[in-house]
């Protein structure tokens, strides 16, 4: 492959002003793929969107951007915006895609594993404001007896729409070089990484072993993490990167779809797109 073309990261919300800098100066970043989730749950009826506006979960990004600004304010040594927030989701000079990758029909379909009276409850919490305790339901749930392996192939099944979408950009040579990033680097954007990388018949070890080199590199940042993860109901296991991630997820695709090939054939991914990603890619 090409190198310095397509890299893949956590949220950068809480990188250094050099940092930043340097996706810019250094590395010549174009363009960004994030694939976080805006709103943790997204109600399954439009009446209940409608009427629950207010009590919406905050973006992933919203919540990050907000610790940096205040650790902006603590400093005297960085100058301020009259927009800090707004600055630290966007780093200028680079092009912004937001993807949320595990979208509507992914959300709708976890949601409707629950029972009817777990998701009563669960609407119940958002509409009190209880919002943590509303997740910590779908976490415990659904999302913690799935796994990380289940709900990978979740998003194989449910996630059509935002995969053909991040495709369709990664096929654009004027958006390279390319970050695609969510909040821990690993899941969302592991997924997608993956994908790509056996769409371009990159050696299946080579890919298992760039999925679980994300373990070594969030190390620093597990006891943050690790409290994130408990709050909405789920466990260590969700912290790490199981090893037989690609190869399950893989078998699934095999399995339940003929193949890769025939996979993108249905999720609206031709040739022609391949083809483009293909020369932009490989050497």
């Amino acid at each position: 492959m090409h190198e310095g073309r397509l890299y893949r990261s956590a949220r950068p919300d809480d990188a250094s002003d050099q940092d930043r800098r340097r996706l810019v100066e250094e590395y010549g970043i174009k363009s960004i793929i994030d694939l976080r989730t805006k709103y943790l749950i997204s109600f399954p009826s439009q009446a209940v969107r409608t009427s629950s506006n207010r009590l919406r979960a905050r973006s992933e990004h919203i919540k990050q951007a907000k610790k940096r600004d205040a650790d902006m304010r603590s400093s005297a040594a960085i100058p301020q915006s009259n927009n800090a927030t707004a600055e630290a989701l966007k780093i200028p000079g680079i092009r912004y895609h937001e993807v949320n990758l595990n979208g509507g029909a992914f959300e709708r379909a976890l949601l409707w594993q629950l029972s009817w009276s777990s998701l009563s409850r669960l609407l119940g919490l958002m509409a009190l404001g209880r919002r943590t305790e509303a997740i910590s339901i779908l976490g415990r749930e659904v999302m913690q007896p799935r796994g990380l392996v289940g709900l990978g192939k979740d998003s194989i099944d449910h996630c059509w729409a935002e995969l053909n979408a991040i495709f369709r950009i990664v096929a654009d040579s004027s958006q390279y070089p390319i970050v695609v990033h969510c909040t821990q680097g690993k899941d969302r954007t592991g997924l997608v990484v993956m994908l790509l990388l056996l769409m371009l018949d990159i050696p299946f070890d080579a890919i298992a072993y760039d999925y679980v080199a994300s373990e070594a590199e969030l190390l620093s940042e597990k006891e943050a993490r690790m409290q994130e993860i408990v709050e909405i109901g789920l466990t260590e296991e969700f912290a790490w990167t199981p090893p037989d991630f690609v190869m399950k997820v893989t078998q699934h695709i095999n399995t339940q779809y003929g193949g890769l090939l025939s996979y993108f054939q249905r999720i609206g991914i031709g040739n022609k797109t391949q083809e483009k990603i293909d020369s932009i890619l490989i050497l």
